[in-house]
C-alpha cells in the first residue's frame, strides 16, 4: 500500500526538527554537509515527495481559480464553464466550480470555501438574490483578483464581461411587433440583477419606439430566476386570466424561457395561436420544442474565454492592476415559429 511521508515523520525519525529537515531537503546552506547528507538519503530511502499542496501555500500560489455561478445544468453556463476550462487549463490553472441555486447565503458561503482553497482569484457571476457584495469590495480593496461576467457587480471597479443586454432585448421585442403582437409582457428575473434592469430598458425602449402601450399587469418578476417553477407558473397564470392577457411573452432568461412552455401547454394555450414566445435561452435543444423556440442567443462559451484570459492576466501581473476594461459581446436573435403571428 503506497504510503505518503511528510516532513514530520522524517524529522521524527532522525531526531531532527523540521526546520532543519525543510532546509537540508532545500539545500540550505545554513545545514552542515553530514546532516545534510542524512536527510537526503533517509528521503530517498523511503520515497519522500514534496506534497503540492503545502508547496503551493508556501508559494502563496495553488494555481487554481474559483468559479461562483447559479448552476451548471443552466444551458448558458455550462456552456461558460466549457470556455472557462479551455483557458483555465491551457494556462496551467485548475478549477473548483460552485453553484449558488440563486440563494445569496450559498454564494456568500462558495465565496468563504473558494478562499479556504486558496485559489488564486475568482469568476463571478452573481446570483438573483445577491444584494450585499461587500465580500468582494473587501476582496477587490486588497488586491485579490476577480472578474466578474454577465452577472456584474456594477460598483466594483474591476475586469467584467458582459453583453449587450438593452440591444438583445430591444431586437426581441421589436421582432414581436413586426410579427403583429401588440400586448406583449415581460418575464424576468429579479431586478437586483443589472441584467434585468438593462433587458427592460431594451424592452421599454422597442414598445415606446412602435407606440405601443405597457401595462404594469403585463410585468413580472421571478425572485428565484426560474429555479422555482411556481413562479412562472404564478406569473403565466395571472397574465391569462387577465380581461385583456397578453398576445406573446419576452422571457429574459434560460430558465424562464423553457419554463413556459410547459406551463402554457399544460393550461391548455397554443403556442404562438394563444401567445407567442420568445425569450434569452442557449438551450441546444430550443429549436426541437414544439413549436421551435425565437430565442436570444448569447456567446456563453467566448464569455468563459474571455473572462478567464483577464483573470489570468490579473494574477500574474507583476504589478497591482488599476486599469480595468468592461468587455461588451453581441447576442444573436434567431427567429423561429413560436413567435410567428398565427
Amino acid at each position: 500500500m503506497f504510503q505518503s511521508y511528510t516532513i514530520k515523520d522524517i524529522a521524527k525519525a532522525l531526531n531532527l526538527s523540521t526546520s532543519t529537515v525543510s532546509r537540508a531537503l532545500n539545500g540550505s546552506h545554513e545545514i552542515g554537509s553530514e546532516t545534510k547528507k542524512l536527510v537526503l538519503e533517509y528521503a530517498e530511502k523511503i520515497n519522500y515527495r514534496p506534497n503540492p499542496i503545502a508547496l503551493s501555500l508556501k508559494e502563496q500560489k495553488s494555481h487554481s481559480i474559483g468559479v461562483v455561478v447559479c448552476e451548471v445544468a443552466n444551458n448558458y453556463f455550462s456552456q461558460a464553464i466549457n470556455g472557462i476550462e479551455s483557458i483555465a487549463y491551457n494556462s496551467g490553472y485548475h478549477v473548483i466550480i460552485t453553484q449558488t441555486h440563486e440563494s445569496a447565503e450559498r454564494e456568500l458561503a462558495n465565496v468563504q470555501h473558494l478562499l479556504s482553497r486558496q485559489v488564486d482569484g475568482l469568476l463571478v457571476s452573481l446570483s438573483a438574490q445577491t444584494v450585499d457584495t461587500s465580500v468582494y469590495e473587501q476582496l477587490h480593496s486588497k488586491g485579490f483578483p476577480i472578474v466578474f461576467f454577465d452577472r456584474v457587480a456594477q460598483h466594483i471597479p474591476t475586469h467584467r464581461v458582459v453583453v449587450n443586454n438593452f440591444d438583445a432585448a430591444f431586437k426581441a421585442t421589436e421582432s414581436l411587433i413586426k410579427s403583429g403582437f401588440k400586448r406583449i409582457a415581460h418575464l424576468t428575473s429579479t431586478s437586483n440583477l443589472m441584467i434585468s434592469q438593462e433587458r427592460f430598458k431594451g424592452f421599454k425602449a422597442a414598445l415606446e419606439k412602435h407606440g405601443l402601450d405597457f401595462p404594469e399587469t403585463y410585468f413580472r418578476q421571478c425572485n428565484h430566476g426560474g429555479v422555482l417553477k411556481d413562479e412562472i407558473e404564478q406569473a403565466v397564470e395571472g397574465w391569462m386570466n387577465l380581461p385583456s392577457p397578453p398576445d406573446a411573452i419576452l422571457s429574459t432568461n434560460d430558465r424562464l424561457t423553457t419554463g413556459c412552455v410547459p406551463i402554457l401547454k399544460r393550461l391548455g394555450y397554443k403556442i404562438p395561436d394563444d401567445v407567442a414566445l420568445a425569450g434569452f435561452t442557449n438551450s441546444d435543444v430550443a429549436e426541437l420544442f414544439d413549436p421551435p423556440l425565437t430565442v436570444v442567443r448569447q456567446p456563453a462559451f467566448q464569455m468563459g474565454q474571455m473572462a478567464t484570459e483577464l483573470l489570468v492576466k490579473t494574477i500574474e501581473s507583476k504589478k497591482a492592476v488599476e486599469t480595468y476594461t468592461t468587455e461588451v459581446l453581441e447576442t444573436e436573435l434567431i427567429c423561429r415559429e413560436s413567435s410567428v403571428h398565427a
